[in-house]
Parts: C-alpha cells; sequence; structure tokens
C-alpha cells in the first residue's frame, strides 16, 4: 500500500517532501522507502516515543498533533509555504483538513484509511484552489510487491514489526490495533 501510493500511483521523486501520519504500518513503510528515495519526511504522532523513534527512523520533522493540533500550518511552514508534495492520509475526514493546508499546489493526497473515523467534514476549497489529487488506495498488485521487495533488498530496509500474534489469537490482534498502541506492522504467524 505504501508503496502505491508512494511510487506507483505518486511518482515519488528524489526531493520531494512527504507528509505521513501516525505510526501504523503503512505510514512507517512509507517514511522507511521516502528516505530511502531521498526525499523530506514529516511524522505525525501523540506520543513523545514515539515521535523518538520516528526521528530515529529518518523523519526531519516531528509534530505532536496533540500538542499542536494545526499541524498543517506546521507541515506547511516546514516547507517554506509550498507545501508538501504526497500526503499519506490514513487518518480520514477528521484528519483530512490539516492534510488539505500541508498539501502544495498540485499535491497529492493518498486516501488509505480512516483510522480517526469515517464521519466529518471534508472542506472542498482547497482541493479546488490548490487543484489537489486525492486517490484513494487499498493495496498493492502483484508488480507492485515485486518493486517493493526490490526496493527493501537493494536499501536495506527493514520492516518495522510491533507484535506478532498467533492465528487462534486473532481477537487479540484486532483488539491491539484498535488501541492505537502499535508502532509499525501488527502480524499474524499461520
Amino acid at each position: 500500500t505504501a508503496w502505491r501510493a508512494l511510487f506507483t500511483d505518486g511518482g515519488l521523486q528524489p526531493g520531494a517532501t512527504v507528509l505521513v501520519l501516525g505510526t501504523g504500518g503503512v505510514s512507517i513503510y512509507a517514511l522507511q522507502l521516502a528516505k530511502a528515495a531521498g526525499a523530506r519526511v514529516i511524522a505525525t504522532s501523540s506520543s513523545a516515543e514515539r515521535l523518538a523513534r520516528l526521528t530515529a527512523l529518518g523523519a526531519d520533522l516531528v509534530i505532536n498533533y496533540k500538542e499542536q493540533p494545526e499541524w498543517g500550518q506546521a507541515a506547511l511552514a516546514f516547507t517554506g509555504g509550498i507545501g508538501v508534495d504526497h500526503v499519506i492520509e490514513v487518518g480520514g475526514p477528521n484528519t483530512l483538513p490539516q492534510s488539505l493546508i500541508a498539501a502544495r499546489t498540485g499535491g497529492h493526497l493518498a486516501m488509505i484509511g480512516a483510522v480517526g473515523g469515517w464521519d466529518g467534514h471534508i472542506p472542498f476549497m482547497p482541493v479546488q484552489a490548490k487543484r489537489l489529487r486525492l486517490q484513494g488506495v487499498t493495496v498493492g498488485s502483484r508488480q507492485d510487491q515485486i518493486a517493493l521487495v526490490r526496493a527493501m533488498e537493494a536499501s536495506g530496509i527493514k520492516p518495522v514489526i510491533d507484535s506478532s500474534f498467533a492465528l487462534a489469537d486473532l481477537a487479540d490482534a484486532f483488539r491491539h490495533m484498535a488501541a492505537g498502541k502499535h508502532f509499525g506492522k501488527i502480524c499474524i504467524a499461520v
């Protein structure tokens, strides 16, 4: 999903700026892949510990969205007012208004999830005024997976695994994910 959002759909180029929201698996992979491709990365979280881990993974700017609810402005300021090229938007309608503020004119927003909930107001004006490209992303294709594996092998990227659950404990894995405390991928051993 992160590969498709950044490269297949987004056409990420070195020197671009990427905004990743939170510390789930897609956002962490996006941070790692973007850095390996020569991009600058802005990352958000509400936890000082997670912000430190994001910095250790290479984030150029980290923003605590609880302490700075207008984090879109902080991301915009980091780019000198130009805006970010790509947003890995996993929060949904509740985070989208800030992502729209952060995006540059003509920017790409990969709409991947709605961990903040499905209900909310989506402001139309910034989408129109900035000529933004909002693109739904679910998963990548087999070709995307092959390209991702090649990139990981070439760059040495290692997946960030939060935890692993036995298949018999699948309900526990879902509860862990719903708690929103994970950093990276939650795996199921089959």
